[in-house]
């Protein structure tokens, strides 16, 4: 099994309103991918924070091997949600193990 971490930080030119909706919209649209990718065993995107913590989001997800989180990578369905995250995200962070 891989399991493929991400932190995100959401644009600091964005108002906390903007921020909410961005957090929600980005949890729909990857969220959404369960059940539609071939090795995707889960996803879960965090949008509920602590006033500590210093990142916006965090997707956890994890994959039969990395074989199947290559695949995600290139599928359509998760590009059209990655290209709205981009939009709204100035730092990314990636740990994949």
């Amino acid at each position: 099994m891989v399991r493929h971490i991400i932190l995100w930080k959401l644009k600091e030119t964005m108002t906390e309103e903007e921020k909410a909706a961005a957090r929600a919209e980005a949890k729909r649209r990857l969220e959404s991918l369960n059940g539609q990718i071939e090795g995707l065993l889960s996803l879960t995107v965090v949008t509920d924070r602590l006033p500590s913590s210093n990142a916006d989001m965090m997707l956890d997800s994890s994959f039969t091997d990395a074989e199947a989180l290559a695949g995600y990578q290139v599928n359509p369905k998760h590009l059209e949600a990655a290209g709205y995250v981009r939009s709204v995200v100035e730092a990314r962070l990636c740990l994949d193990f």
